[in-house]
């Protein structure tokens, strides 16, 4: 069943605050396998210039896909999550995000498409302090195969 192309255009409302850890951060830095002090010591940080640790460039996932469960939940998209492939990811950072950031995100739907009967799906995510800084904006592709892939 084909996605609802009246969703192209659709935001949906801001996610509650994400407080940004150090701790988080220092676990994602270990995870991805990023040795840079500023994501573990504070003064490395400042030396850099930063308030405090910060998060490596992809941190912004933790956030961008938290918000995507608000659109896999939406039942009126028509969305089968269990024939949902991540197909692209794109960070553009406005600034590094910084432990004790209190970030939220809005998700828009730029665009669904449909390919060889897999529909498409352009996602924007726009992290933003909660006084509205930009911090970060995440573009993300989500393919949904078609019956017969």
């Amino acid at each position: 069943m084909p996605l609802d192309q009246s969703y192209v255009g659709r935001s949906y409302p801001p996610s509650p605050p994400y407080e940004v850890g150090r701790e988080k951060i220092r676990e994602f830095a270990d995870a991805v396998g990023e040795p840079s002090p500023a994501h573990r010591d504070p003064e490395a940080a400042r030396a850099l210039g930063h308030p405090d640790v910060i998060a490596p460039p992809t941190f912004a996932v933790v956030l961008s896909l938290k918000i995507n469960d608000v659109l896999v939940g939406d039942p009126e998209l028509g969305l089968d999550y269990s024939r949902v492939v991540h197909g692209d990811q794109v960070f553009v950072h406005h600034r590094p995000i910084t432990a004790g950031d209190r970030l939220s995100v809005v998700l828009h739907v730029d665009g669904i498409t449909s390919r060889m009967g897999n529909d498409m799906l352009a996602l924007r995510a726009e992290i933003t302090t909660e006084d509205g800084e930009p911090v970060t904006t995440a573009k993300s592709t989500l393919v949904v195969r078609g019956e017969d892939s």
